[in-house]
């Protein structure tokens, strides 16, 4: 018996129909479900009590309920199968209505599993304050309007001193969410490395850098409003001084997301984020 767990967003409105479908499913493909508490409530069936030992994670949702997945199995090695019930979904592994073939070829090993290097990130002043991120650990100024004065350093050297909106530090699966917003490069998740990228910075020199996985990144604010925020994923985060440090590093453990081998990387490019620009349709994908 294979034993997967559930979490999803209950805000979309076709979760009741794919839950329906995935306790009927299950059983036949000798799959044993266990439900987070929220969505046991509606589900049913056993909980999710404890991660250790689970063979798969099923989000449903988006790529928020993926990296409140990859949170909550924090630490263990389980690969996460994300079904995209909203709109863009560049993490998740297929769409709703393609999910009983994806259980199917879950259940049989028919399956890929990527390894995505997530990073580390801690306050100096509270050692309660430690985080995991899969995307992007970002210091902002929060509804302030007025910059803040960054010191960046790398290993201890100091690689730039600048005023901005704040930082975006992220991985290379957070180089296409809030890092390409920011005016960042695009990192293939595979090519491991630390992507720093102001977010509207008061220069126009300034540019996005890559660091190597192994690098230490330290932040400071040296001026800004009274309080800054530090946010992991866009979900959680805490509140920031000024003269705090902010440290980020690669975390020990990686995240293990489920692709199929009909998909790649640059074809979700084109297809969720429009690489390329129009007509890709047309173009041959071989050489």
């Amino acid at each position: 018996m294979i034993r997967i767990g559930v979490v999803g967003n209950r805000r979309y409105d076709r979760l009741d129909d794919v839950l329906r479908l995935l306790r009927r499913r299950a059983p036949e493909l000798g799959i044993a479900l266990e439900f987070e508490d929220e969505l046991h409530e509606v589900a049913g069936g056993e909980r999710l009590d404890d991660p250790t030992g689970l063979d798969a994670l099923i989000t449903l949702g988006g790529d928020g309920t993926m990296l409140r997945g990859a949170r909550l199995i924090a630490g263990h090695d389980v690969p996460i199968l994300g079904i995209n019930l909203g709109r863009l979904g560049f993490l998740t592994a297929c769409g709703a209505e393609e999910l009983e073939q994806c259980l199917e070829r879950v259940s049989t090993g028919d399956y890929l599993v990527s390894s995505r290097m997530a990073l580390e990130a801690r306050a100096s002043r509270v050692e309660a304050h430690r985080w995991r991120a899969l995307n992007d650990v970002v210091l902002h100024k929060g509804g302030f309007a007025r910059v803040v004065r960054l010191r960046v350093f790398g290993d201890g050297e100091l690689i730039a001193s600048f005023a901005a909106d704040g930082l975006v530090i992220s991985t290379p699966t957070g180089s296409t969410a809030y890092s390409l917003s920011a005016g960042g490069p695009v990192v293939v998740p595979s090519v491991e490395s630390i992507i720093i990228t102001p977010i509207s910075a008061h220069s126009l020199a300034l540019r996005s850098i890559v660091l190597p996985p192994s690098a230490t990144v330290a932040v400071r604010a040296d001026d800004g409003p009274e309080e800054l925020l530090v946010t992991i994923d866009g979900q959680v985060g805490a509140t920031f001084a000024p003269g705090e440090m902010l440290h980020v590093r690669r975390a020990e453990q990686p995240v293990l997301i489920v692709r199929f081998a009909d998909t790649t990387f640059f074809a979700r490019m084109r297809t969720k984020l429009g690489w390329g620009g129009p007509g890709q349709e047309d173009v041959d994908e071989t050489c």
